[in-house]
């Protein structure tokens, strides 16, 4: 799993200001987007800190939506009139076949764009031919399709700086839309983060912790009420903070699995002793010889059997992968 840092987005930016379409163009190469959302109020629309009196975390929500849509938009108008020629002499069928060919470069499918055609049937009962449609009805198309290719989840950043239940609303707006919004706080992650490489506290991200016995040695009055405070933020919020985001993105909304591929069903270690040291993410569904094709073109091209090191039996190229299997490959070498 790769995390790209997505910097830069700035109003504007489908015009192509600060990153411009670089920015969105970096969209097209990820699975699932998470907006980091300043929910304090203490930064505006550029990231720029302002104190108090920043955006408001809906408005905040509705720019990244509103430059997605007029960045999309702006693909399908860029040769719009040879699109609707081509439907003119062709055929409805030849609107979908245009459109796909616009979109499929940041990863739109066909059903994707035959989604949106029916949207702007639907909310635009008047808007004639295609050759016709204006801003609204490829504004409606855009977010229709923006909705399917790019479904965003919300870390709701500086939660223990802001007031409870102000990122309601925009936990309403994300949900109905089929994201998950996650209160956190990037700088309490951090400290426990640090903490933990200290030792001074037992910590697994996404969970609470507890002050080891190093900890109880070491730490001041100050640092145990710093702690105590960064408890007390957490176990008000649920979703296991960004690392908890993260994995519901993964494991639920992208049917993620996790397999754990050994060179030895016996012995799940490597040469320096490290237990299980790969594991892989995988498509709900693939099967022992697709496991092997993410291991390595080789293992897959000279795929004979596997084995489920767990149970010890044999398995075809077939076997369906479930969640947390470790499994053998073997191969023609």
């Amino acid at each position: 799993m790769t995390l790209v840092d997505v910097a830069g987005l700035v109003p504007g930016a489908h015009e192509g200001r600060g990153r411009g379409n670089q920015f969105l163009s970096d969209l097209a190469r990820c699975d699932a987007l998470i907006q980091v959302v300043d929910v304090s109020g203490s930064t505006d629309l550029e990231g720029n800190p302002v104190g108090e009196g920043g955006s408001d975390p809906v408005e905040e929500h509705e720019f990244l939506l509103g430059e997605l849509d007029a960045w999309i938009r702006g693909i399908i108008e860029s040769s719009w009139q040879r699109g609707a020629r081509r439907v003119q002499s062709e055929g409805e069928k030849a609107l979908t076949t245009y459109l796909h060919d616009q979109l499929s470069g940041i990863g739109a499918s066909e059903l994707q764009v035959t989604a949106g055609i029916a949207a702007v049937g639907s909310k635009h009962p008047d808007a004639g031919v295609p050759w016709s449609w204006g801003e609204a009805e490829l504004t409606t198309l855009a977010k229709t399709v923006r909705a399917a290719l790019f479904p965003i989840c919300v870390a709701a950043n500086k939660a223990d700086r802001a007031n409870d239940g102000v990122w309601a609303n925009l936990a309403e707006i994300v949900e109905s839309a089929g994201g998950i919004l996650v209160p956190t706080s990037a700088e309490a992650e951090l400290a426990l983060s640090r903490a933990s490489v200290a030792g001074l506290i037992e910590h697994r991200p996404g969970g609470g912790f507890t002050i080891s016995a190093e900890g109880e040695a070491k730490l001041s009055e100050v640092q145990r009420m710093a702690l105590s405070s960064i408890g007390e933020s957490l176990s008000r919020w649920s979703g296991g903070g960004l690392v908890g985001l993260v994995g519901d993105i993964v494991f639920d909304r992208l049917d993620r699995r996790v397999a754990y591929p050994v060179q030895d069903e016996t012995h799940w270690v490597d040469g320096e002793g490290n237990i299980l040291p790969d594991a892989i993410l995988i498509p709900e569904g693939t099967t022992a010889k697709g496991l092997a094709y993410a291991v390595h073109s080789d293992l897959g091209d000279g795929f004979i059997r596997a084995t489920d090191a767990r149970s010890g039996r044999v398995i075809g190229a077939e076997h369906e992968v479930q969640n947390g299997d470790v499994i053998r490959i073997h191969a023609k070498s």
